[in-house]
């Protein structure tokens, strides 16, 4: 059966490279039949933030890609495990990669290193001058191997024996064939000082232990796989099938990071861009359907999605890409359910206005975090320059006319007939009968009602406001005119 997995480490967010990586594991694994399980490497425990595994989970959760396998938060927000091959945190699997360490030591394929950090830091300046590529130089090769009972307080790491004069080839889903030349490959650190084991060794054993068959990362452990494969080999075990997927870029081309810009998922869903839009956005980085389509619910992906057609060159993270689908995800949306997942960044007012202002605003908007702000003009009128009432073609004496006229029609328009529909006709009215334009006349009771250079339709506005507010608000610009 195959299986795939995500192995995230604790070290703070989730980046949005971190979530394609889960998702076309989750896809693999789905569109076969298969497994998909979630790890926790957190073996590196300075590096560790504190509260990140949860964070992590719950985004995930959030997102919609539910694993067979792995660490899961239930709604008390309590850590539990689902799965026969756990534990799932590799920080409460130490004994078992000694145990697999010292197989390694037994069968000479690793072997224990005392070198201290001021030697190693003198053997890395001596190669730096030389211009040479910082490595281990295999001091402790042959040495006697420690004994903890001769020597309990002196401490020492494990090491890879990397085999000499070879060449390390695997086939890579994406990539094709790839070769490495051991002499490039150092003697890797499986196990630290501290007892703890590097992602190397630990990344190896679990995967083979949980009988994972594919394992699909990003391109920055594309150079770690040839350590991975001998680990493989020196154990005696089946090599999984190896993907290593296009690092996610910048605009620029640069490698996408904060500098420029959100990176972290987490950061996304708090201003209110919905899973659905970003599992769909991020499922298109470096893969590209056959048929150019580009709107895909979850289910769709995994009946659509090919791992062995995503591109090998990086792909571009473009936030106005994403503000595209966020916005097409958003007019999709119920009322009801665009205002419930819009309550924590609207105010405490009466649910039907609320309604009506998102039907008017729900096609403006980027992300969810915005109506915040546009749901504002709709509760107190702005204070603005009245300079901005006057249209770019018209004049201040014209304007006033405008906006007198659109007054006197509107002050006669009964309460239930104060429908958007009847008051564009009214307006569309006052323009051809005074020979007027519609810088005359719209533009003016727009920004008059909305106290705003951009904004909805005069029509929408006052259909939200009622009457007496949109009255009102006119009386207030025609005042800003007169004085």
């Amino acid at each position: 059966m195959i299986k795939t997995r995500f192995a995230p480490s604790p070290t703070g967010y989730l980046h949005i490279g971190g979530l394609r990586t889960a998702l076309y594991n989750y896809l693999y694994a789905k569109q076969n039949g298969g497994v998909f399980a979630l790890r926790i490497e957190d073996t590196d425990q300075k590096r560790e933030v504190a509260g990140a595994v949860e964070s992590l989970i719950l985004t995930l959760q959030k997102m919609g890609l539910d694993w067979d396998e792995g660490p899961m938060m239930d709604k008390d927000l309590n850590l539990t495990e689902k799965g026969q091959n756990g534990p799932y945190l590799q920080s409460k699997r130490l004994k078992i990669y000694q145990e697999y360490a010292q197989k390694l030591i037994d069968s000479k394929n690793a072997y224990f290193c005392d070198c201290t950090p001021e030697r190693l830091d003198k053997l890395r300046q001596e190669q730096e001058a030389q211009k040479l590529a910082p490595r281990y130089d295999g001091h402790c090769r042959d040495k006697a191997p420690i004994s903890k009972l001769q020597f309990p307080d002196k401490p020492y790491v494990i090491r890879l024996r990397v085999p000499e004069n070879r060449e390390v080839v695997f086939n890579d889903l994406i990539r094709g064939e790839v070769k490495f030349k051991t002499s490039e490959i150092d003697d890797q650190v499986l196990i630290k000082s501290d007892g703890f084991p590097t992602y190397h060794l630990a990344n190896v054993v679990d995967d083979h232990l949980m009988a994972v068959t594919h394992v699909i990362r990003g391109e920055e452990w594309l150079s770690s796989t040839p350590k991975h494969i001998l680990l493989y080999e020196a154990f005696g075990w089946t090599l999984p099938q190896f993907s290593h997927l296009p690092l996610l870029l910048n605009p620029d081309k640069s490698k996408l990071s904060k500098r420029q810009g959100d990176v972290a998922v987490e950061d996304y869903l708090a201003k209110g861009y919905l899973p659905e839009a970003l599992i769909n956005y991020v499922a298109l980085l470096g893969w590209h359907p056959s048929d150019d389509q580009e709107i895909f619910s979850l289910n769709e992906l995994v009946k659509s999605f090919d791992l062995c057609k995503v591109q090998k060159a990086g792909a571009v993270f473009d936030v106005n890409k994403l503000n595209w689908f966020n916005c097409y995800y958003i007019k999709q949306l119920p009322e009801d359910e665009l205002l419930k997942r819009c309550a924590e960044f609207l105010p405490n007012v009466d649910k039907d206005k609320l309604l009506k202002i998102l039907k008017v605003e729900k096609d403006r908007l980027n992300n969810l975090s915005e109506i915040g702000e546009k749901v504002k003009m709709f509760l107190e009128l702005p204070d603005y320059d009245g300079k901005i009432l006057i249209f770019k073609k018209s004049t201040k004496e014209t304007t006033v006319t405008g906006l007198k006229l659109a007054l006197a029609v509107l002050e006669n328009v009964p309460e239930n007939e104060w429908q958007k529909e009847n008051l564009n006709q009214i307006l569309s009215k006052v323009v051809t009968e005074n020979s007027l334009t519609n810088g005359d006349v719209f533009w003016p009771v727009r920004v008059a009602v909305s106290g705003a250079e951009k904004s909805p339709s005069p029509e929408e506005i006052m259909d939200v406001l009622g009457k007496e507010e949109s009255l009102a608000r006119i009386k207030t610009a025609i005042d800003r005119l007169n004085k």
